[in-house]
């Protein structure tokens, strides 16, 4: 039996147990889930820093007792300099850069949405930042113990980072890549953050840290300048939502694919599968799969490029068309261009009412590897998820790049609201499906929706398969049976990082609140 934590105080669900652990802590000194989600924002950027970092990007979504979801999309924009031309003059014609200083072309953004959602707290029962980033700057500061998750994953990507500038003399100390129970202190990071506590999180973009990476982003061959940062923002969006048979779910707006994610649950609740588990559910949750993501990899990019608004493809008539294009018992042939990435989900709810969802990212592995000295800051590669082709996604100054990142929520329709979310860059959607069909359509319980074994359609991690992976836990006669309905099957472990590191946290109606964290990963989901 497995059981998720419950409290009635709060609760945060993380990929690694520091970050859970940070967040809790300031909920029971007080602070809300909002100030608990930076907590653990920071700390999770220092003890897990393969999967993102304060030099990525962001997306939230607040949903607050009494009030419509708020979503915070802290999505850097491309530099100024960021054109086509000045990548060809470059020798990068027919691609975009992935790592080293080319690929470092987007804003870094989280910070900025950091500050948008702390501006949400009333200021009179605000903590401190530095109480708020505390936990983070001791982890810098002293160590933190290295997971076999980030040992294996230096060692994996170490061709492609090894030699970017800044990347070893911090993340391979005595030059080689760190091993599982590894002490491993990143001290520039430790000022920085101590930087943003004394300065304030504006500091990034408007003050001395801003003045830093300026410099250091020009000298290393960075399109980014230091007006790029001046100029940033984080924006307050309205999320989509779409209106299923369970309740209502909320996701990201573009240039997330967090309309994917809803299309996705709305052409499943379309063909009425009756129970979990069984062919017509994996088979029917994947072939919603392939119809939202032939219409994303098309018309997906920045908002302000994009042809059709992404609500029209949540109308009800254009769902029905791609419902009418499922055939219940035949896959239909893939693949399509598939889109990477690596990233965190975490979900903070307080005593007060307030639930978070929120998702921080540097794309790739590690970013673009590109690591300021005197920082301790590695920048992102989100940037290589442009185009150099015209298009929706093409690169331009000042656009924003498609993202996979995407956080959801629901409105349950017996009142409960859950967040809800996960890493895996293409498996993000498909994971979120797979955990909410399970929990809200199908009453499993929550630590059991994201514990039951999962699947990915395409690639991730840098595989180049397009396969459909089936993680080595489903019983034998259902592979056999997506096997004969067309599935290209591949079994991969049984508890395979490729199928995301999930986690949610759900509010009941009665003040109850529960979390649970992915086995798959280093975390926990902690409730008091």
């Amino acid at each position: 039996m497995l059981h998720s934590a419950k409290g009635l105080n709060g609760c945060v669900s993380a990929p690694h147990l520091s970050a859970a652990l940070a967040g809790r802590d300031i909920l029971a000194r007080g602070g809300t889930a909002i100030e608990a989600m930076v907590a653990a924002a920071a700390t999770i950027a220092v003890v897990y820093p393969h999967m993102n970092g304060i030099g990525g990007d962001g997306f939230w979504i607040v949903q607050r007792p009494g009030e419509k979801p708020v979503g915070i999309s802290a999505c850097g924009r491309a530099a100024g300099l960021a054109t086509p031309e000045w990548y060809a003059e470059r020798g990068h014609v027919e691609a975009m850069p992935t790592r080293g200083p080319h690929a470092a072309l987007t804003v870094p953004g989280t910070i900025a949405g950091w500050a948008k959602a702390l501006a949400m707290v009333d200021a009179s029962r605000r903590l401190p930042l530095a109480e708020i980033l505390a936990a983070a700057i001791g982890y810098a500061r002293d160590g933190m113990v290295v997971t076999g998750n980030q040992a294996e994953t230096t060692a994996g990507k170490l061709a492609g980072l090894k030699d970017v500038p800044g990347f070893a003399d911090i993340f391979l100390p005595g030059g080689r890549p760190p091993r599982e129970g590894d002490v491993l202190t990143q001290l520039a990071l430790a000022r920085t953050l101590e930087t943003l506590a004394a300065e304030g999180l504006d500091s990034y973009y408007r003050g001395s840290l801003a003045a830093t990476h300026g410099a250091f982003l020009e000298a290393a061959g960075s399109p980014l300048r230091l007006s790029d940062l001046q100029r940033f923002d984080a924006e307050i969006v309205e999320p989509l939502s779409v209106e299923l048979s369970a309740g209502t779910v909320f996701n990201m707006p573009p240039p997330t694919q967090g309309v994917s994610s809803l299309m996705i649950l709305a052409l499943f609740d379309r063909l009425k599968v009756g129970s979990a588990e069984g062919f017509d559910h994996l088979h029917g949750l994947i072939e919603a799969t392939k119809q939202a993501f032939i219409l994303r990899n098309a018309g997906l990019g920045d908002p302000d490029f994009m042809d059709t608004p992404a609500a029209g493809w949540l109308v009800a008539e254009a769902l029905d068309s791609l419902h009418a294009k499922i055939d219940r018992r035949t896959a239909l042939p893939w693949p399509h261009e598939a889109k990477p990435g690596d990233t965190i989900w975490m979900g903070a709810a307080d005593k007060d009412g307030t639930t978070v969802s929120f998702i921080q990212s540097v794309f790739w592995e590690f970013g673009s590897g590109l690591t300021c000295p005197k920082t301790g800051v590695t920048f992102q590669n989100r940037g290589a998820g442009f185009s150099l082709t015209p298009g929706p996604n093409q690169l331009g100054p000042f656009r924003r790049p498609f993202h996979t990142l995407n956080p959801a929520l629901a409105h349950l329709k017996d009142g409960r609201v859950m967040a809800y979310g996960t890493m895996g860059g293409e498996g993000q959607p498909q994971t979120q499906a797979a955990v909410f069909s399970r929990y809200a359509m199908y009453g499993q319980g929550l630590q059991q929706a994201v514990t039951a074994p999962r699947w990915l359609l395409g690639r991730t991690w840098g595989d180049v398969t397009t396969t459909l992976k089936l993680e080595d836990r489903f019983p034998p006669e259902l592979v056999a049976e997506l096997k004969a309905g067309g599935h290209d099957v591949e079994i991969i472990a049984p508890f395979s990082d490729a199928a995301g590191h999930a986690g949610a946290v759900v509010r009941h109606p009665s003040g109850v609140i529960e979390g649970a964290s992915d086995p798959r990963a280093d975390g926990g989901a902690m409730a008091f």
